[in-house]
């Protein structure tokens, strides 16, 4: 998995992250820069250490799998992306408050990392160097939670669902792309 394809990857795992930001932005009257700040950094380091202990969950059972991995990733990949899809047709409003306690962004970390979780599965099966990865993930969520807070403080609802409809398309991809590859219908090498 090269650079490109971790970014992409990481943009895709950081929309649930997104779009929880933008809903804690909206909840906040003013913006509220030390908050913006807390929320980019929980999300940002949970959606980098999910993918550790998935890839240790990996490697641990990897032997057992290696002849079907691709198919794991695109069956992970596909179940996350299609959650994230679906999601984003709810018209559910979530409950919104503007705390940012241990105990409200823990469970909103944790709960919007567990795909990250899944990759992480998925980086012990192939040749992924784990701390570029994790970086880069960390590092692009950390950054568009931030962005997100500000966009839902400024303008709304209006992006929230756009959001997790383009990280489901990108995990899709992602997950078709790493099954056409093993299968050798395409090389992106």
């Amino acid at each position: 998995m090269g650079l490109v394809e971790i970014f992409f990857l990481g943009v895709g795992l950081a929309m649930d992250a997104f779009a929880v930001s933008i809903c804690k932005g909206l909840s906040m009257k003013k913006i509220n820069w030390k908050s913006a700040i807390i929320i980019a950094i929980y999300f940002g380091l949970f959606q980098a250490g999910m993918p550790v202990i998935g890839y240790f969950l990996g490697s641990t059972f990897s032997s057992l799998i290696q002849q079907i991995d691709h198919w794991v990733a695109f069956i992970l990949l596909s179940i996350i992306g299609g959650n994230m899809i679906k999601e984003s047709r709810d018209d559910e409003v979530d409950k919104r408050n503007d705390r940012v306690d241990f105990k409200t962004m823990i469970v909103l970390a944790i709960a919007t990392s567990i795909d990250a979780l899944a990759v992480g599965v998925t980086f012990a099966f192939f040749e992924v160097n784990l701390m570029l990865a994790i970086t880069i993930i960390g590092v692009v969520t950390l950054i568009l939670s931030f962005i997100g807070v500000v966009i839902g403080n400024k303008f709304g609802d209006k992006f929230q669902n756009k959001a997790e409809l383009a990280g489901g398309i990108i995990l899709i991809a992602l997950g078709i792309k790493i099954l056409l590859e093993h299968l050798n219908i395409i090389n992106f090498s």
